[in-house]
């Protein structure tokens, strides 16, 4: 488990500016670093209560997951995808961060605290595939749209959610 846990954090790493300054960053106060998205990876960043029920979905097929992380101060879900410059996602409350684009993230064994992996990398650089977030985007939505007038909680923190209304998530080419 620790070489994967190595391997992981020379993958993550490799992605900022200066490598070795990213991992004394992680071993510093914040235990944060920010790296480039555009070259090895982007990352769909999306509400949590929406990213949650895709991660559940994406977690149930055989497919290798990619990275997820979660921002519990944001309340949104990340999920890393293959780098893509002519790539438009297009819904609501959905933020694509792509070439010049950037992302805060923890090591990649931290999944405790505010920033934090629900899926860590797994140092062989696999990647969610992009069709299958949207189809799981597609899924989580239609199950908002089935309990639109039943009260929920956060699978995360407990707290009251208010179920979004009119929301729509797809990949436009």
């Amino acid at each position: 488990m620790r070489i994967v846990t190595q391997q992981a954090t020379e993958w993550l790493a490799a992605a900022a500016t200066d490598p070795r300054a990213c991992k004394r960053q992680w071993h510093g106060d914040t235990g944060i670093a920010v790296l480039a998205c555009g070259r090895f990876w982007d990352v769909l960043s999306v509400s949590e209560e929406l990213g949650v029920l895709a991660l559940d979905t994406l977690l149930s097929i055989p497919e290798l997951p990619g990275p997820a992380l979660a921002d519990t101060a944001s309340r949104r879900v990340g999920f890393f995808l293959p780098p893509d410059p002519e790539v438009r996602w297009i819904g609501s409350d959905i933020r694509y961060l792509g070439k010049g684009a950037w992302v805060t993230v923890p090591p990649p064994h931290r999944t405790a605290g505010r920033l934090r992996w629900l899926v860590p990398p797994d140092g062989a650089g696999t990647l969610f595939v992009p069709a299958a977030v949207e189809l799981a985007l597609q899924q989580a939505l239609g199950r908002f749209a089935a309990q639109a007038n039943t009260k929920r909680r956060c699978p995360t923190c407990d707290a009251p959610v208010t179920v979004p209304s009119n929301r729509s998530a797809r990949l436009a080419r």
